[in-house]
């Protein structure tokens, strides 16, 4: 199965040219089973990227584009009252997709951005006392412009939390952005596997080993955000289990089945800057404070 990693990492980087690390992050994200954020300026190829990845893992794919006047039934789904059977129908909305793009999530008010708590950490959904679950495999791809620009609200600690991973495309190098002018960039993306193949790649990626040595590495890190004051907003137990998912699955992409230390740290910055970082709505510190993290833990110790 891990056969198909190359075929969908070539197709993804013709879309989205010049980002290679970031491109595997997100799909290192995916086959974790986590949600991912991607938070830069307009026009760098966020929701390019989220479409790429729906497309190339053959999953259903809804887009809703987050404005202030949202409601959180806009995405969830609505209960219409039918005169002729006397009783109320669920219309579901576009959550129930394999992948939701909240494309400008932050340009959402507060009350709708909780919509997606209970999904993104519970696979379901609960209105008017009744409980729907959601497809599987189900992602949260969210875009996210700067805080800075007009008509944001930064996103709740508790929002963030539920990102798996939270990368930046930034500006493309010159001879990407050539090749994008010069025609290079894939328009047309095709399939590359089905659901049942992904299913199966993120059940081989849950079997990756993590040693022990591996595993107190990890501890380490989190404690040291826990009991020093350099670090405002300490990693939770749910960092702790993300981190280990996502350092899985970056092992398992690389072709082991086994966790080193290398693995910890090449997703260390996309999994915490954004839980590091978060301090009255600003983010600007977090990848800081995340490779100051880093340096101040020895894995060989």
């Amino acid at each position: 199965m891990r056969k198909n990693v190359s075929p969908i990492l070539a197709q993804l980087n013709q879309v989205i040219l010049g980002k290679e690390a970031q491109v595997e992050l997100a799909l290192v994200c995916l086959l974790a089973g986590g949600h991912l954020l991607i938070e830069d300026l307009p026009g760098m190829g966020k929701t390019t990227l989220a479409q790429g990845l729906a497309t190339t893992l053959g999953l259903s794919y809804h887009r809703v584009q987050f404005t202030s006047d949202m409601l959180p039934a806009d995405i969830l789904g609505v209960s219409i009252f039918d005169p002729q059977k006397q009783a109320f129908h669920f219309h579901k909305g576009p959550i129930f997709n394999q992948v939701l793009l909240a494309d400008e999530i932050n340009r959402a008010s507060p009350k709708t951005q909780s919509a997606l708590l209970e999904a993104m950490a519970e696979h379901q959904i609960s209105i008017d006392s009744e409980t729907y679950s959601l497809p599987k495999p189900f992602f949260v791809i969210a875009t996210q412009n700067p805080l800075d620009q007009a008509g944001t609200f930064p996103l709740p600690e508790s929002q963030l939390d539920r990102f798996m991973m939270r990368i930046e495309l930034g500006f493309p190098n010159m001879e990407a952005e050539l090749a994008m002018l010069q025609g290079k960039q894939f328009n047309q993306v095709s399939q590359v596997i089905d659901t049942a193949e992904l299913i199966s790649m993120q059940a081989q990626v849950r079997e990756v080993s993590a040693s022990a040595s591996v595993l107190n590495y990890l501890l380490r890190l989190v404690a040291e955000s826990r009991y020093n004051a350099t670090y405002p907003n300490p990693l939770s137990p749910r960092c702790s289990k993300t981190l280990l998912q996502a350092a899985k699955a970056k092992a398992w992409v690389a072709g082991r089945d086994y966790v080193l230390p290398d693995d910890v740290q090449a997703v260390f910055p996309a999994v915490t800057d954004h839980r590091l970082g978060v301090l009255g709505g600003a983010q600007s510190s977090g990848a800081a404070l995340s490779e100051t993290l880093l340096h101040a833990v020895d894995p060989l110790a």
